[in-house]
């Protein structure tokens, strides 16, 4: 019985469901089938070991010849495994952390001590790729789950999803705390319909979430990764988040939790800055250039991740000599 004398061989072991790997020290099969057994809760009768790679099933004679810390699983009874494509199938089935997997087949595929491993992962890596590339309802239906069915590409829903966005800064620009003098009232509403036009000539800076755009215009990749850009007293973040919303469904919805923060502060500091000009300017003195920057575009917004957005004080100001043009 070749290999059953033979000295400890470490390997990793795996159960079929679930990711946790156990390193294991045994001298055959057998031993390996019994150890196995215990650390994962499994019955030992009708037990098999197969390679995590493509499923061959390890015999005693086969064992003696695998590589140390070799990655295999532990099958029970009536088991079956179509090796590492069919792992990480399951993972894609769902859509689940398909941007780590694209990371993870590619620091894989250095792995130049297994050529089968390498085609594989190679395929899978180019799946991926191809899902996130995928920009119509017709290619990734799934993608478009939720999503109202105007939307015909991926591009046009994140064009209209930033656009929501900055329309919702504008809303709360007329939301602003009441105005008691009738005359800096009709001032600021004035003020308010400039902005809008404004807004609407650049089309709601919606081209900042649209990897179609040009590079200039946009806040991603061509292929759709965005870079969390730190919190407002940052250069950097940190932590460097990164997502694609336009890889999966998922990423998509946790996309909605990233924030366009104002690093001068909208309603603590713009707005009231606005409105202390407006109480001795008319509409026509204001630097309309300067506030349009600081309340909608790139001059003043941050993309950030959640947990790098500062809800506190920023503790930053306008520029008192930029809010009117005589003061330029």
């Amino acid at each position: 019985m070749f290999g059953l004398f033979g000295k400890n061989k470490p390997v990793k072991v795996r159960g079929n469901s679930g990711d946790r790997k156990y390193g294991v020290a045994a001298k055959n099969v057998k031993e390996l089938i019994k150890k196995g057994c215990q650390l994962l809760q499994l019955p030992p009768s009708g037990a098999r070991v197969c390679l995590y790679e493509d499923g061959t099933i390890v015999t005693e004679e086969f064992f003696p010849t695998l590589p140390d810390n070799s990655e295999l699983v532990l099958l029970s009874k009536g088991q079956t495994w179509s090796g590492v494509l069919g792992d990480i199938g399951q993972l894609l089935s769902t859509d689940r952390h398909a941007d780590a997997l694209i990371e993870a087949a590619k620091d894989l595929l250095s792995d130049e001590k297994s050529p089968k491993r390498r085609k594989v992962l190679s395929d899978l890596l180019q799946n991926l790729e191809d899902r996130a590339d995928a920009e119509s309802r017709e290619e990734d239906e799934d993608w478009f789950n939720g999503v109202d069915a105007r939307f015909k590409t991926k591009s046009a829903y994140m064009k209209h999803n930033c656009e929501s966005r900055i329309r919702g800064y504008m809303r709360e620009v007329r939301r602003r705390a009441p105005i008691q003098r009738a005359k800096v009232k009709a001032e600021f509403l004035k003020t308010s319909q400039c902005l809008v036009e404004m807004l609407k000539n650049d089309k709601y800076n919606g081209n900042y979430f649209d990897r179609t755009e040009k590079e200039s215009g946009r806040l991603c990749t061509k292929e759709g990764w965005f870079t969390c850009q730190g919190a407002f007293d940052e250069e950097l973040c940190r932590s460097l988040h990164s997502i694609n919303p336009y890889g999966s469904r998922e990423s998509r919805i946790v996309f909605s939790t990233w924030n366009l923060d104002h690093r001068i502060e909208k309603k603590r500091t713009i707005i009231p800055a606005l409105l202390d000009a407006l109480q001795n300017h008319k509409t026509a003195d204001i630097n309309l250039d300067y506030v349009y920057q600081l309340l909608f575009t790139r001059a003043n917004l941050k993309l950030v991740h959640i947990a790098c957005h500062n809800k506190g004080a920023h503790n930053l100001l306008c520029d008192t000599s930029k809010i009117c043009r005589f003061d330029e």
